[in-house]
């Protein structure tokens, strides 16, 4: 393969970094910028997700189709799953991951025809690995994204119920109540409350409300305290008891992940002690004594 192409094929992948960089940078305004008016999140989801389809350059257009098209059935409901998991980032809606799909599966394709030089076999594979690669790099993404806000959501939990208890224990209602943790805490669990509340405001009853907080979320200690409010809500129990016992609970809960944690951390550890250290050990305590020896044997032998 010629310089000129590898300069050429290089040229083409730097262009379509940095149409990549350009497309993410277009990001919507955000409610800190901009006061605009409140509506369900939902709705201005959907409506989000429609204007991004729309607002899509030619190419990007034409790459989004052809992921799509390689994508297998059903793939639109999982991606959308991980993208509610991941908290619906404004600048990652459906159809710009599945765009950029496309262009990491030209780019990765492109990558590894240069480093496919050489030629024979490898000429096809490289290509088709890198292909591969970028073709599935936005999924990783995505799918970390939503781990993340899940382990933060998870570790923020027993913070919130605490305050929502104290809230309503001083004599705030409920939605009260998750006004004012919305609105002194940050992360997920903030966003999360304050979802509640709009979807509560449009008109969706607190047990609706709730399941639906339950379907965008993947967090076991949130299922049982929903469970527990909505059955609160449909029994008439106190809703102030509920709250207490949900903090005893997720407290203990959070220990015993703690102690589960440390638990573990010995085994995790043992193998990179056996790995790295113990023959760094071996080679300095032992390393003296081999050359020692082998000047001996070499004396004798002479």
């Amino acid at each position: 393969m010629s310089v000129a192409l590898v300069l050429g094929l290089g040229s083409l992948a730097g262009a379509i970094a940095l149409l990549t960089v350009a497309v993410a940078a277009r990001t919507p305004a955000t409610n800190a910028d901009v006061a605009v008016p409140a509506e369900p999140q939902a709705r201005s989801e959907r409506r989000n997700r429609a204007s991004d389809a729309a607002e899509l350059p030619p190419l990007l257009g034409r790459l989004k189709q052809v992921a799509a098209r390689l994508a297998p059935g059903g793939y639109g409901q999982n991606l959308q799953r991980r993208l509610d998991l991941a908290g619906n980032p404004p600048a990652w809606p459906a159809a710009r991951v599945l765009a950029f799909k496309g262009i990491g599966l030209v780019m990765g394709g492109l990558a590894g025809l240069v480093l496919a030089l050489h030629g024979g076999i490898t000429l096809l594979l490289w290509p088709a690995v890198g292909a591969v690669i970028g073709f599935f790099l936005p999924d990783i993404a995505v799918r970390n994204a939503g781990e993340k806000r899940q382990i933060e959501l998870q570790r923020a939990l027993p913070d919130a119920i605490d305050m929502m208890t104290i809230c309503v224990e001083a004599g705030l209602g409920f939605d009260a109540a998750l006004a004012r943790v919305a609105r002194n805490l940050e992360g997920p669990v903030a966003a999360e409350c304050a979802r509640l509340l709009q979807e509560m405001q449009f008109g969706k009853s607190r047990t609706e409300a709730l399941r639906a907080l339950v379907d965008r979320t993947d967090v076991r200690e949130l299922r049982t305290f929903v469970s527990s409010l909505i059955q609160a809500t449909e029994f008439g129990i106190s809703i102030a008891s509920v709250l207490r016992e949900q903090s005893k609970e997720m407290r203990v809960r959070r220990r015993q992940r703690a102690e589960e944690k440390a638990q573990k951390l010995p085994v995790k550890i043992l193998i990179p002690l056996i790995t790295c250290l113990l023959p760094a050990m071996f080679v300095v305590i032992l390393g003296p004594a081999v050359i020692n020896i082998v000047h001996t044997l070499g004396h004798l032998n002479h």
